[in-house]
Formats: structure tokens, sequence, C-alpha cells
């Protein structure tokens, strides 16, 4: 049985979209005797196959099949749904990757039980060149889920309701990035954004929705407070909030390093909660609020701090207008060396000594303690022995890092060799060098 595809152009008013209806003959179809038939195909849409456009599909064919409509160029199949016996009805919004013209094909794909039949079809040049004006783009409602208070971890949900196939997106106020919005179905966008630490939401800014279509756009004002305060409750708070869990407490010592964390915890007892964007942070004397993570319950303030005493004052206000102001401070103790360098100056590995007296030059780290030990051993195995300690002391580096000892041979025999060891100590971190001398010959 021959399958047709009709065709017919009904131009509407000027303020609707014009719809282009098209029907084609199959150019393939495979069936069997027992399978499903399709018997035919409509295709209509609003604005040919541009970007934004509705495509929808009428099929008739066998009753209580699932049915489905496949378009070269477009990437996923489009769903039927069977409306009335054997009449199997669906829509799909032309994207902007979508890629249809003049000769692809349409494939209609009826399954019934394990048996399928598909019939293909072609795109008529009509299609492609419908001239209709674009549906107008609006706005037809804009709703966003309203917070008791703004805090780190509270879900905003957006719907919006508009023209189909644009892009939607939402500014909040205070937050860097648009919230962007997916179409769960034609002309219905949704999507939400978790407020995070850094964030500086104005609950009071406005809320901005854009709906966006080529170069076209239309915005919308969201039209109630973001945020709804409980007045009751602010009339009755009438106590300042505090500020606890001080990180490091008063009067602490704590080790000088890369990061310094000052930190406080925020409470408002039952109250209206610390306002954000009222907390203001100096240490020593030095504003370093906009450095610092702050959110209704804490802040966190990270940075390298020189050794010594530093204060912290922080004020913020609740949002019935307590204020809050604690001041504390902390000492910052020098860091520890990663390292004591010790050098001898006097004398180079291997070198020489005269006479029974030798001083040895060197220099460390300010202040440090170096252990020193010297051992003579003799040039002939048995004139004094193997070897024997001339020097074990411990003495210190004076404010330079200077230090010097020297050390007494009983036995200045030429060519006896003296092993010189110093170990440098400070602030738990050591250091060792070792220098070999011999006595000089003749």
């Amino acid at each position: 049985m021959k399958r047709q595809l009709r065709a017919h152009l009904a131009a509407m008013c000027l303020l609707a979209p014009a719809a282009f209806t098209l029907t084609a003959l199959p150019t393939t179809a495979a069936a069997r005797p027992a399978t499903p038939e399709v018997s035919s195909l409509e295709v209509a849409s609003d604005n040919g196959v541009n970007p934004g456009s509705r495509l929808q599909f009428t099929l008739q064919g066998t009753p209580g099949a699932r049915a489905s409509v496949r378009i070269r160029g477009v990437r996923d199949p489009i769903p039927l749904r069977e409306t009335a016996r054997g009449v199997y009805r669906g829509q799909y919004i032309v994207g902007r990757a979508d890629d249809i013209d003049t000769g692809d094909k349409i494939r209609a794909i009826l399954r019934h039980g394990n048996r399928t039949v598909t019939a293909s079809y072609d795109v008529p040049p009509g299609l492609r060149t419908v001239a209709v004006a674009p549906p107008p783009l609006r706005i037809e409602r804009f709703q966003v889920s309203t917070l008791e208070r703004v805090e780190p971890g509270a879900d905003i949900d957006f719907m919006l309701e508009g023209a189909p196939g644009a892009v939607a997106v939402v500014d909040l106020p205070g937050i860097a990035n648009n919230v962007q919005l997916r179409e769960v179905r034609p002309g219905h966008y949704e999507g939400s954004y978790t407020i995070r630490r850094a964030d500086r939401l104005d609950p009071n800014g406005p809320v901005v929705a854009t709906l966006r279509a080529g170069n076209r756009a239309v915005t919308a004002n969201l039209n109630h407070p973001l945020v709804v305060a409980d007045n009751r409750r602010q009339e009755a708070d009438n106590r300042a909030p505090v500020l606890r869990d001080l990180t490091p407490r008063e009067g602490d010592v704590v080790p000088g390093g890369p990061n310094t964390v000052v930190s406080g915890q925020f409470g408002d007892r039952g109250g209206s909660g610390v306002d954000p964007n009222s907390v203001r942070i100096m240490v020593s004397g030095r504003n370093v609020t906009q450095d610092a993570e702050i959110n209704p319950r804490s802040f966190t303030y990270r940075a390298p701090l020189p050794p010594g005493r530093h204060t912290v004052d922080v004020t913020a206000r609740d949002r019935a207008g307590n204020t809050l102001r604690r001041s504390w401070s902390f000492e910052v103790a020098a860091a520890a060396p990663a390292n004591v360098p010790i050098q001898i100056l006097s004398h180079t590995n291997n070198g020489q000594v005269d006479g029974n007296v030798a001083r040895v030059r060197g220099r460390t780290a300010p202040n440090a303690t170096v252990d020193v030990r010297v051992d003579a051993v003799p040039p002939v195995v048995g004139q004094f022995g193997v070897a024997q300690q001339l020097l074990s002391r411990t003495i210190q580096a004076d404010r330079n890092g200077d230090f010097e000892f020297s050390f007494t041979s009983p036995f200045p025999v030429p060519g006896t060799r003296y092993d010189v060891q110093m170990v440098a100590h400070k602030a738990d971190v050591t250091n060792e060098a070792r220098i070999t001398l011999f006595q000089r010959q003749g």
C-alpha cells in the first residue's frame, strides 16, 4: 500500500507562530506479514527547522505499539505517545547543535512485541524555507524559593516559564557566576544553587532572570523578598551576639609558619543570626576582612604572620542590629630554622697544623650550641696508642654565629692525623660537620 506524505502551509496572525504541515511518501519501508505497520507520518513546524522551532509529529499505524521518530541531524530519538487508537503524537524543539536540512531522513519506528517496522521519509525543501515570524520571547512566570536565613549549605530553587528552546539564567546579587537553568520540558526551566562559604549573597539585592534566544533577550525581576524575615523574632531579639572558640586563644604562643590560622565561632543564642556582610576583622591594625572566610556561624583567616605579639579586633551585627565587638591577643614564636648551617673558616679539609696547639674557627646559626670532639691518630700504630681523644666539649656561638676552639696534642709527631667532629644544635634542629687535619712534617 502506497503511503503518501501530504504538505500544507497555514498562515496565522502576527501574534501567533505560523504553522507548516508536511506529509511525504516513504522512500523505504520494511515490513512482513503479521508485523506492525506504519500508515502515515505528518510533521508540523512553527518556524522551519531553525533553533527554537517546535516540530510536531503525528504517526498512524498499528495500535498498542511503541513509536518513535529519528531525524538525521538530531542525536537522540524522539518518542511518540499513543493519544488515540493507532495515532501517536510527539514534539521536539530544535536545538542549536541540531543540523537538519533538505534531503535528510526522517525514520518512523513502530515496535510491537518483538517485531519492529521502520519507514523512511525525506525532509522536503519547504520545511527549511518556511517564512514565519519568530515566536515572541517572553517570561510568563519567575519564582524562587525563599530562605529563612542566608547561610552556607542552604539551597535556593528557581523556576521559570516562558518561550521554549531558549537559554535561561538567574543573577543572584553577590554571587560571581550566573545560575544556569535547565529546560525540563518545553518552556519550563528549573535550577538550584547551594550557598557556599565564600559567597557574599545580598538578600536585599535584585534577583534577575534572563531568557535569551539568539540575539534577543528578556529579563524579569523577582517580585518577592529572597529572605523571609521573622519580624516577631527580630523584635524580641535585643541581645548582642557573641564570639567564642577563639583560635589562637587569649595569650597563646603559636609557632610561626606559612599559615597562622585566626578563627572564631559566632553565637546568637536563638536570635536573628549574625549578618556576614557586617563582619569586620582587624589583625594588628590591618583590615583583613576581604581575605577571610566568613559565614553566619564563623570566620577563618589564614596568613603568614611575623614573629611577635598580634592583636585581633572583630566587630559584627546580628540581623536585629545588635552589635558584637571582641578583642584579644596572642604571640607568634620565631619559626624554627629548617637547618643549622655549620662552616669551618680557619682550615680546609686535609689541611696541616703547626706546633702542638691548633685553633679552629667556624660559623653556624646565631646562638647555636656546638659539640666538639677531636681524636688524634698517630702515623705509626703503637707510638701512643691507636687513637687518643684530645678534646670533648660544648661551646656556644655568638649572636653572629661565630665560634672558636683549640686543642693541644701531647705528641705532635709529624703526620699525626686529627679527626675533628662538630655537631651544631638549635631549636631541636642539628647539623654535623667533620674535618681532618695533619701535623706538618719537619
